[in-house]
């Protein structure tokens, strides 16, 4: 129960992180995602089996950095700054 009666108690680091990622345009981690999958698709067929399943795999970790990033903008940040906190 402490958790969640000390929620708004965050690290300085964790802050920092949020500042900072409240920075990034929306738009970027899909992009990069794309562009991970559009050059794994590339290199596959350039005949780069291994090298594109490396790059390929970047998607799912830009697609969950996306995620974060609206989670900070929509109750991170945004809201604090909405609440005049």
């Amino acid at each position: 129960m402490s958790i969640l009666q000390n929620h708004n108690s965050e690290s300085p680091v964790a802050k920092k992180i949020q500042e900072q990622t409240a920075k990034l345009s929306s738009d970027l981690f899909l992009w990069d995602a794309f562009a991970s999958m559009a050059g794994s698709a590339t290199l596959k067929v350039m005949g780069k089996g291994k090298t594109a399943l490396f790059f390929g795999q970047w998607a799912t970790s830009f697609l969950l950095l996306e995620v974060y990033n609206k989670i900070v903008k929509v109750e991170g940040i945004d809201s604090k700054n909405k609440r005049g906190n």
